[in-house]
């Protein structure tokens, strides 16, 4: 079926990308503006069961299990630029989703959206699409339309069928040598599980805020600066204006210990509310850090995590918290809030089982500040497999398992868990 642009995908966005296709096509502009380009299409076909071990009648969250499968695909065009000193280029996302499974009692897993006339019932299917118009100059870039952001502000999120799309403009230079600047705007989003555009708001997970507060636009700026090929600094600031703003610092850093690499990850964030405070005060200062030794296809993994302040991190919705211990289910970023976590990964491809690898850790978080004055207390178990086929007519299939289980000892608004996710996804370039 065609892939319709959301009714609200603004005109300007189209007749940019439009203008961009275009030029790429004009005179003998086209040959780098075509042989530079790629397209490739990734089906992913999920099977999501969550069980609210809790059930439902002791809950006033409703229902004891979402368990739903479909098949989505994921088209993304992506061309060069025209000759000369200003490059001219478009990328185009278009998704598609298609339900395979679903029943009134255990929809809502987040893979569709409901139906028109009932919320309990998943709509067959439904499509997305979005495009950036895309301007080059030297070692600078300007795109202004749909993007999946990646940064410590704003990492989107990709963790049911359909990713989130942000729609915006965002200005990337690296001029000068080892330090790449970034400015970003973003006015909407398309959720992961809907068709249409919509204004850019604050998560509310487990109701630390008030559902539906929006912000007039979210901004970040950032820098980041290779020290060395093994030493990456980061810096951002930014925010969703009149709720929060944000300030991040980030040290990547890795070295060569004893036959085997040890690595680190440290971030740091400081958010505060901002302008008219829709979301009420916000006080948070979220630390954490990854510690890793990795040899011979073994990887060891500790991580430890602080919050501190009077509320919870603040984050965008559709978006990944870039903290530590955001894992499967859940992301340990409570007010006051202190957590580690152990991981083992082992990739068998040391001991002659190429394409195979499997995962395993436990994260536990206690001092959790509760709005009845007490303390709360969590933990999470997640186990992994995934397995990408090597050769013959499947070479490229990736077939993956994950489990979760997930405890708490606070049932206002968090639920007790057992989760499984079967996701089998294959990637075929076009072009």
């Amino acid at each position: 079926m065609p892939l319709p642009f959301p009714s609200s995908t603004p005109r300007s966005l189209c007749g940019l990308g439009a203008l961009a296709l275009l030029g790429g096509f004009a005179g003998p502009a086209s040959a780098e503006f075509l042989e530079d380009g790629s397209a490739r299409l990734e089906a992913r076909t999920l099977y999501f069961n969550r069980d609210f071990r809790d059930g439902a009648s002791s809950n006033p969250q409703g229902a004891s299990k979402r368990e739903e499968t479909a098949q989505g695909f994921i088209l993304d065009v992506r061309s060069g630029f025209t000759e000369g000193p200003l490059g001219v280029g478009v990328d185009a996302l278009g998704m598609l989703g298609v339900k395979l499974d679903s029943s009134p009692a255990d929809s809502n897993s987040g893979l569709l959206p409901s139906s028109g006339h009932d919320p309990r019932h998943s709509a067959d299917q439904y499509a997305k699409a979005g495009v950036a118009g895309k301007l080059r100059f030297s070692r600078t870039q300007l795109r202004y339309g749909a993007m999946l952001p990646d940064m410590p502000l704003l990492k989107y999120n990709d963790g049911r069928l359909l990713p989130n799309m942000f729609h915006g403009a965002q200005l990337a230079s690296e001029e000068i040598r080892d330090l790449k600047f970034s400015a970003t705007r973003l006015e909407r989003y398309t959720a992961r599980d809907s068709s249409d555009a919509q204004d850019i708001r604050l998560n509310c997970k487990n109701k630390r805020y008030a559902c539906d507060t929006t912000g007039n636009r979210f901004d970040a700026y950032q820098l980041d600066y290779k020290v060395s090929d093994d030493l990456l600094l980061q810096y951002a600031q930014g925010g969703l204006e009149n709720v929060y703003r944000q300030r991040f610092v980030g040290l990547l850093g890795k070295r060569a210990l004893g036959g085997g690499v040890a690595s680190a990850d440290l971030r740091w964030f400081d958010s505060d509310d901002d302008g008219a405070a829709r979301a009420g005060e916000i006080d948070n200062r979220a630390l954490s850090l990854l510690l890793a030794y990795a040899r011979g296809g073994h990887t060891f993994s500790a991580g430890w995590q602080r919050m501190s302040g009077d509320s919870s991190m603040p984050y965008l919705d559709g978006s990944n918290p870039y903290v530590a211990n955001y894992v499967q289910v859940n992301d340990f970023a409570n007010a006051e809030e202190r957590s580690w976590q152990l991981r083992y990964d082992f990739d068998l491809r040391s001991v002659g089982v190429p394409g195979l690898s499997l995962m395993a850790r436990y994260l536990n978080g206690d001092h959790i500040r509760l709005a009845s004055g007490g303390e709360g207390k969590e933990w999470e178990r997640d186990l992994e497999a995934r397995y990408v086929v090597q050769t013959g007519t499947f070479k490229g299939l990736s077939l993956r398992l994950r489990n979760a289980t997930y405890r708490t000892d606070y049932e206002q608004w968090a639920r007790d868990v057992d989760e499984v996710r079967l996701i089998a996804s294959y990637n075929l370039s076009i072009f």
